[in-house]
């Protein structure tokens, strides 16, 4: 019918627009990134490490830009812009995970497995290594 007609145009133009929108990222990650088959895949991996240190470092660099003209504080920044920046991958593969499965258990999996990535990763490896670099314990106190 017509809706599917539609559905398919609105598909083409959001697909021609995605490869428009990544190609000089792809014809840059082409020619950058060494192939996995040189060193056993290391270099390849060391070099990927690299660039997404300095993509981090660029995104925190906008971030604190945008903030400054905007006027928010770089922690309200933080916790709205970036982390839902962050997040929206996660978001996005969990509905198509939902859309294309018929018990959802994959996007069930993908919520609770990165989320569950997020909180080890994000705050625990920060502590860990604020503890470990001062040479203090760190001590939790939950009054209830």
């Amino acid at each position: 019918g017509d809706g599917s007609a539609s559905r398919c145009f609105i598909s083409a133009v959001w697909e021609r627009f995605s490869l428009t929108a990544t190609y000089p990222w792809t014809c840059l990650y082409s020619v950058a990134v060494p192939p996995p088959e040189f060193f056993g895949g290391w270099l390849c991996f060391i070099v990927a490490l690299l660039q997404i240190g300095a993509l981090t470092s660029i995104i925190v660099d906008l971030a604190e830009f945008f903030g400054c003209v905007a006027g928010i504080t770089d922690s309200m920044t933080a916790i709205t812009f970036v982390a839902m920046g962050t997040s929206m991958p996660d978001f996005f593969a969990s509905k198509i995970a939902a859309q294309e499965d018929d018990t959802a258990d994959a996007s069930i999996v993908n919520v609770t497995g990165s989320n569950s990535v997020n909180v080890v990763l994000g705050i625990g490896l920060p502590w860990t290594a604020g503890a470990l670099s001062t040479g203090k314990s760190v001590v939790l106190r939950i009054s209830g």
